[in-house]
């Protein structure tokens, strides 16, 4: 399902337009990214969280020339489901 099949899902359960769905979606997915950007956890319960995960610095090799090479710390966004999510995935 793309952004525009999930607007038009939750504005016909809304009755509501697509293009006011769509923007509302555009709105809290640009607050869940100033949120995680800022370092915070985004908890939405029942569903799940989002947090930012730290990966440390390391070692790794140039494949064309495969010399070493370090490559440094970074940050990377992650979904952590929560346990009503796991369940009605798992169909229990």
């Amino acid at each position: 399902m793309n952004k525009k099949q999930l607007a038009g899902k939750v504005g016909e359960k809304m009755e509501m337009s697509k293009a006011e769905t769509e923007r509302i979606i555009d709105a809290v997915l640009e607050e869940i990214t100033t949120a995680l950007n800022a370092g915070q956890k985004v908890r939405l319960v029942g569903f799940g969280n989002f947090v930012v995960r730290k990966r440390k610095g390391r070692v790794g090799r140039n494949p064309q020339t495969g010399a070493t090479i370090t490559i440094g710390e970074s940050r990377c966004p992650a979904f952590v489901p929560g346990i009503n999510l796991k369940k009605t995935v798992k169909g229990k």
